[in-house]
């Protein structure tokens, strides 16, 4: 065995192989010494435990290529694109909505370049970063005033914070929700220092309920749409319009945290239960929040929108300075408003309509194009079938429909559906997709259409490797 260690090659002779073959382009020197040192503790491990068993088997030229290829595995940066085949629209685990081109082509040019981002360019003085995009809120929501933070949870927290701290804030106990990360209302309430009042059943709340819970400590009557489950049969719940003149008797604010947030309306799509953000404002709510990057199809963020003197107290709060958004998320916030000045080029633009109200014709045309590539990749290994089956919007949105579609079945011989789901995963870019009735699922409405050729692409990857195994 000692002659076998000593037969290893020095980290120089490595190194020096890699400058003479042209090296790792882009990967640091000190990573690649690290990979390299790594590689070599396996190769160590494989000597004591009987896998090599001759000198020869360390020999550079005979270790080079599985160095190169896992110093090429292993470099790859953690954070990386993955192929959506899962059907799920706003898929919270893979980074939630895709932004539209004209938005990531205002990222790049953020990223790039100098920009006004707080700098007036009518003055020549500094300026607000809000301002770009503050009148586009306004515009399409029909709201006074606007402000915008990191996320929604954030907004949540800086709307109690700002308007009801020490000061009791109604709810009804059926809209005590949690969402993702254990995000719950009651904790975030706690949190800003707002004390929670809750009033009605978990099913039904009456103005009443409301009405009896005001007193001299009230600060804000507030609604939260559940937008991840709905509570259906024998229920009540009190409108906003009704709480809006509750608010006006007792000059108190109605707050509203909408979720996810729509400025699109799906209802010609047959989706009913998510309210716009445009009907919560018409409706009477003083401040509104809701997501920027779940159905609305942008970057990461909690928008706020509302009447002036709430919206301009928000602004005010020192907290806001620790929940500004930056230059990417500004530029692309502003990017994909753009595109709801138009609401018939919407869905066309912003590829979360699109994926959402995606015709059943489209997607079984998609789903026959991605089956075509599979069978040319995989040949006879592979069994490849189209079936109906359905999509989710996911992003706590739409809780209670489905999204009919095409799904692309895969079966391979002699692979199981659950090894080749998790050599998908170490696939170039690796590929994420469903599992149902001992089948590898693939959901067309989550690729784009240049995507189809490369699923299959990596299908093969994957098939490969554990072939090869």
């Amino acid at each position: 065995m000692r002659h076998i260690f000593r037969a290893l090659p020095s980290m120089d002779h490595i190194l020096a192989s890699f400058v003479e073959k042209g090296g790792f382009h882009g990967v640091p020197r000190p990573l690649v010494k690290d990979l390299v040192n790594d590689f070599m503790d396996i190769c160590r491990e494989e000597i004591r435990s009987g896998v090599i068993t001759d000198p020869e088997q360390v020999a550079l030229e005979v270790l080079l290529p599985r160095l190169t290829a896992f110093i090429r595995v292993q470099a790859r940066p953690h954070f990386r694109r993955v192929l959506n085949g899962t059907g799920v629209v706003i898929h919270t685990n893979l980074g939630r909505s895709l932004l539209a081109k004209s938005a990531i082509k205002a990222v790049t040019e953020a990223c790039g370049h100098y920009s006004n981002c707080e700098f007036d360019l009518s003055t020549g003085h500094r300026g607000s970063r809000y301002s770009h995009v503050e009148k586009l809120l306004c515009d399409i929501t029909g709201a006074e005033a606007a402000l915008v933070v990191n996320n929604n949870a954030a907004a949540v927290f800086i709307m109690l914070e700002t308007l009801a701290k020490d000061r009791e804030v109604i709810v009804s106990r059926g809209q005590l929700v949690e969402i993702g990360g254990s995000f719950r209302i009651p904790d975030v309430m706690t949190k800003s220092g707002a004390i929670l009042h809750e009033v009605g059943a978990t099913n039904r709340s009456h103005v009443h309920d409301y009405e009896s819970a005001i007193n001299d400590n009230t600060g804000a009557l507030m609604r939260v749409h559940t937008s991840n489950f709905r509570v259906v049969g024998f229920t009540k719940e009190v409108t906003l319009p009704e709480m809006r003149a509750l608010g006006d008797t007792y000059h108190l604010p109605v707050i509203e945290d909408l979720g996810s947030g729509s400025l699109y309306s799906f209802e010609g799509s047959g989706l009913l239960g998510e309210p716009t953000v445009q009907q919560t404002v018409a409706q009477g709510a003083d401040v509104v929040s809701f997501s920027g990057d779940k159905v609305l199809g942008g970057p990461q963020a909690g928008i706020i929108v509302g009447r002036k003197e709430y919206i301009d107290r928000i602004k005010k709060n020192p907290i806001n300075r620790a929940m500004r958004i930056d230059k990417m998320t500004l530029a692309a916030l502003e990017a994909t408003l753009r595109l709801y000045l138009d609401m018939d080029e919407a869905p066309r633009s912003v590829p979360t309509l699109k994926m959402i109200t995606a015709s059943p014709e489209a997607l079984k045309s998609k789903a026959r194009r991605l089956a075509d590539a599979i069978r040319l990749s995989l040949g006879d290994r592979a069994e490849v079938s189209m079936k109906k089956g359905a999509s989710r919007v996911g992003g706590g949105a739409f809780p209670e429909y489905d999204l009919p579609g095409t799904m692309v079945s895969v079966t391979v011989a002699n692979i199981s559906v659950g090894d080749l789901k998790d050599a998908l995963l170490q696939t170039d870019p690796p590929l994420v997709a469903r599992i149902e009735d001992d089948a590898f699922l693939l959901d067309p409405r989550t690729l784009a259409s240049t995507e189809l050729k490369l699923a299959a692409s990596v299908l093969e990857q994957a098939v490969v490797s554990l072939t090869e195994k």
